[in-house]
């Protein structure tokens, strides 16, 4: 085989900001890296304790996106040794699984020759995620607003928040299956004329730096933070610190949860970091940025212990 090595970088994100509900999506500075060398056989394999227990061989789910996507170009892909590294939280509302998607796309594009737009890149990994904001998040980089149905994907690029960003990291799980399976099947008119409302009110704000009203936005959503603070009974009680007690703009679940996001005005974040870390002492409270670049590859690196594993 004559694929040269390669590496791809995929970020984190954060989704719906509170009301914008599959729609909204942020990419984080945390990272899944996939190191790409010729092989006899597929093979993925990691040492990162947030990769602990992966799939190793063709079950694997960047293996399952990669192929499915091949598959839709008319195309096979060659074996690979995929060393995988990842500081995302597993099923915490941090795109996890999203950026998983994002790098199994990127993976089949970068075997078959590149043939994906940017634009196809976000229709693969929405119709297998089910909706955009985080995968496109991943592809992109910054914060976008996306729709999709099964027929069309659209997503707009909203450019890189100048925002620091504060996460407060419980230490259980949240599937987002079950996350999902307490969403009511359907709103009232009026509650979702009211819903959207916020929703399009939060989108606003994003693109015109009014953080005032986003921070407000996004403790008023009525698509789900009503039913899954069952599931997070800290939420209410994270809301209300943030907003009397911080400098932050407000809070929202990251995603399906159980990590809550705090959007906090530039060079202010440590400082809110630690004060939550205080009055949260059971969470992990992290420090963050919104991640600049979505999707990077970098070609014939070098790795001499992959290397000797696959010879």
């Amino acid at each position: 085989m004559s694929q040269e090595p390669f590496v791809i970088t995929v970020p984190g994100s954060s989704a719906n900001l509170g009301p914008g509900f599959d729609s909204v999506g942020l990419a984080v500075n945390r990272y899944l890296t996939l190191e790409v060398h010729p092989s006899e056989k597929w093979f993925f394999g990691s040492s990162s304790r947030e990769l602990q227990g992966i799939e190793e061989g063709e079950d694997n789910l960047i293996y399952k996106v990669a192929v499915h996507v091949a598959k839709e170009l008319g195309k096979e892909l060659p074996p690979c040794h995929v060393t995988m590294t990842s500081d995302i939280p597993l099923a915490r509302g941090l795109g996890s699984s999203a950026a998983a998607i994002v790098a199994g796309i990127e993976l089949a594009n970068q075997l078959t020759g590149e043939p994906l737009t940017v634009e196809e890149k976000v229709r693969f990994s929405s119709l297998w995620e089910g909706h955009p904001d985080n995968v496109a998040a991943s592809v992109y980089g910054g914060l976008v607003i996306g729709t999709h149905t099964e027929e069309s994907t659209h997503v707009l690029y909203g450019g890189v928040p100048e925002v620091d960003l504060v996460l407060l990291v419980p230490s259980e799980e949240l599937k987002t299956k079950k996350a999902r399976g307490v969403l009511p099947s359907e709103l009232s008119y009026k509650h979702a004329v009211r819903a959207s409302s916020v929703a399009n009110v939060l989108v606003a704000g994003l693109l015109q730096n009014d953080w005032e009203s986003v921070g407000k936005m996004m403790s008023e959503d009525l698509f789900h933070h009503p039913y899954r603070r069952e599931l997070v009974p800290h939420l209410e009680e994270v809301i209300q610190v943030v907003r009397e007690e911080t400098k932050a703009y407000g809070a929202a679940l990251s995603g399906a949860g159980p990590t809550m996001l705090c959007l906090a005005p530039l060079h202010q974040g440590e400082e809110i970091q630690n004060k939550l870390q205080r009055h949260f002492p059971s969470f992990e409270v992290l420090h963050l940025r919104p991640a600049k670049e979505g999707i990077q590859v970098k070609k014939g690196i070098q790795n001499k212990e992959a290397s000797a594993q696959i010879s």
